[in-house]
């Protein structure tokens, strides 16, 4: 009898420790082995290293969990294998399974060994050890809490070498600890790559020595309240630009330093020939119309869009290609990016290139006669040759979106698919490299939930489907698939909160996809590992949505009847609802079926709840609203 309490207890006492501290890590890892028993770290406990290239990473871990444990802990050179230690190594025979980027973590009660072909590894390994441990690590102070580790047996190495996430710092501009911040959170999710996407019509953000008037007049413009793309009026004359900023080029070393160290590679875009009227605010002789009074655009509408995916620019925001003046100007800018950025990559954006104002230049106009071509749209391709040869000069890689296919591009030129997969996969056809990065997946500006809850924007991109998307499409090469990225424009994104909000979770998503196996994509078991996260970034303050908990509202006319369904995305939750003017709660009327909606004013209200709490946002939705839902 009392054995059989006594595995009763060890039991109870297993599940409670799962419980308090379960394995739920993101991204998921190649494989999990878990085992009996835990690691405790006490303040005996020592951090050992192998080399100099892993003592960092030793001292770095020692003195993280120093802070928060209390204990004073310190890292020593020695050899892998002394009790109550952490030790970290690099291997000495190359293990051909972990790649480049991969690590093996073997936690037992006694010791925990962290090890890895290359120090890419090791910080990726360190990641995955602090998920391990309790959420308190991500404390700023001393928490007391059991500092156990499970034991468990980990072999990880990502599925794809790029794994991105794009910062827009033109729309609004983020300052150099903010920037540093968002990439020390994306590389603990073992993103390797931050697209700093830092020129575009609303900014110039990068100080190119050679040319002042980029910072002094491209970065500022006149200050203005309102959603982008509907701010008013346009600058008046005399009117002062106070709004923006600039990076200098020791804050860019700087910045680029802090990345490298957390295995982070930045990769720049100066985004050209469109989305140029910063740049032309500066140096209006780089455009055609050579307009002294262009403007740095605040955020009013500058385009009007056609409902078949074309447009007209009414400012002109496009460099001229015919002007060889152009292109000295882009070989300054380009000799400083080049210098500034040790990544093999440059990105040149060739997106959304407006080509009337072009198509209305002689000099343009003599430039396809004497070039032989017919339709304006070519210009691009030869302007984007000529960049590509500057960027060569510099000894750098051309890479932009999915438009540098019109008019031709080399075969050494990488391409971001955004407008789909379809550009990526003709490009993979032809045999280029292709990042994935389709706004149906992973533009995570979009409005992630219900559009009368969170502000909204001109489309929506649920978590779940983020979590859905596949990089490599079907009859693709996958070796012509570098990976994919997420893309954060930020026309309606002020601050670094707001861009945390707008990332997490659906970044933790794109994570999962960039490192994870494909066979290992589970929704219900992500869930549970956002959940986790939700608890350790309230901890760290990092700021997320909880919008997968919200109701999804949809209707539907049938029979001349507006009908009702409602979906959520997290399994498990119950939906009530109330269409009589009262507040929905557990004892309202539970969704269960398609209701059909009563005639006359309604307001439907909709709120989620989880094991009898409120989980969800609360909807309301007026008549109208819901009438617009289904069409009518």
């Amino acid at each position: 009898m009392k054995k059989i309490q006594l595995i009763v207890l060890l039991l109870a006492f297993g599940a409670a420790r799962a419980q308090n501290n379960p394995i739920h890590i993101i991204p998921q890892p190649v494989e999990v082995l878990t085992r009996s028993g835990s690691f405790t770290l006490n303040k005996n406990t020592v951090f050992t290293y192998d080399k100099p290239e892993s003592k960092s990473y030793a001292e770095a871990l020692s003195q993280k969990l120093s802070l928060v444990s209390g204990f004073n802990l310190a890292a020593k050179q020695a050899n892998p294998g002394a009790a109550n230690a952490i030790a970290i190594s690099l291997n000495t025979a190359e293990n051909t399974q972990l790649g480049s980027e991969g690590y093996a973590l073997e936690v037992t009660p006694k010791t925990v060994k962290l090890s890895a072909n290359q120090t890419a590894g090791l910080y990726y390994g360190v990641q995955t050890l602090l998920q391990l441990f309790p959420k308190e690590v991500e404390s700023k102070s001393v928490a007391k809490v059991a500092w156990t580790v499970p034991a468990v047996k980990i072999t990880d190495y990502p599925r794809f070498s790029w794994r991105g996430i794009m910062l827009d710092v033109s729309r609004n501009f983020f300052v150099k600890e903010d920037v540093k911040k968002y990439i020390d959170e994306i590389s603990k999710l073992k993103y390797n790559v931050f697209h700093w996407h830092l020129t575009d019509d609303e900014g110039w953000r990068i100080e190119i020595k050679s040319l002042p008037k980029l910072t002094e007049v491209g970065a500022w413009r006149v200050p203005r309240s309102g959603h982008f793309g509907s701010r008013l009026p346009a600058p008046k004359p005399g009117e002062k630009a106070t709004v923006g900023g600039f990076y200098t080029h020791e804050d860019i070393r700087e910045i680029v330093k802090y990345a490298a160290e957390r295995n982070v590679t930045i990769v720049p875009e100066i985004d050209v020939p469109g989305h140029s009227m910063a740049a032309i605010a500066a140096y209006p002789e780089l455009s055609t119309k050579k307009d002294p009074k262009t403007f740095v655009n605040p955020g009013i509408s500058i385009a009007d869009w056609y409902g078949n995916g074309t447009f007209k620019v009414n400012f002109e925001n496009t460099l001229n290609p015919s002007d060889e003046k152009v292109y000295e100007f882009l070989d300054k800018v380009f000799t400083e990016v080049a210098d500034l950025f040790p990544g093999k990559y440059i990105h040149v954006g060739g997106d959304e290139c407006y080509k009337g104002y072009w198509a209305a230049d002689p000099g343009c106009q003599a430039l396809m006669k004497k070039l032989g071509i017919r339709h304006v749209e070519d210009l691009q391709g030869y302007f984007m040759n000529r960049v590509e040869k500057i960027l060569k000069s510099k000894g750098k890689k051309f890479l932009g979106w999915d438009e540098i296919l019109e008019g031709g591009i080399s075969p050494e030129a990488t391409l971001m698919s955004w407008r789909g997969v379809k550009g990526g996969i003709e490009a993979a056809h032809m045999g280029h490299d292709v990042i994935m990065t389709p706004t149906t997946f992973a533009y995570i500006d979009y409005n992630q939930g219900e559009n009368s809850v969170d502000p909204p924007i001109y489309a929506g991109l649920r978590l779940s489907k983020s979590y859905s998307f596949e990089p490599v499409p079907d009859g693709v090469d996958p070796k012509r698939i570098l990976g994919g990225q997420g893309n954060l424009w930020t026309e309606q994104i002020p601050t670094l909160r707001y861009a945390e909000y707008m990332t997490y979770p659906r970044g933790w998503a794109l994570a999962d996809i960039f490192w994870s196996p494909k066979e290992s994509k589970n929704w219900e078991n992500f869930v549970k590992r956002v959940e986790t996260h939700f608890e350790r970034s309230d901890i760290k303050e990092v700021n997320y949505s909880k919008a997968m908990y919200d109701a999804i509202v949809k209707t539907s006319v049938n029979d001349g009847k507006l009908t009702l369904t409602l979906e959520s995305e997290v399994p498990g939750l119950d939906i009530f609802y109330s269409i009589d003017d009262t507040m929905p709660d557990q004892f309202s009327t539970k969704f269960d079926k398609t209701v059909e909606l009563p005639d006359g004013p309604i307001t439907l209200r909709v709120v989620t709840y989880r094991a009898g709490k409120p989980i969800g946002h609360l909807i309301t939705l007026k008549r109208a609203e819901l009438e617009r839902r289904a069409g009518r």
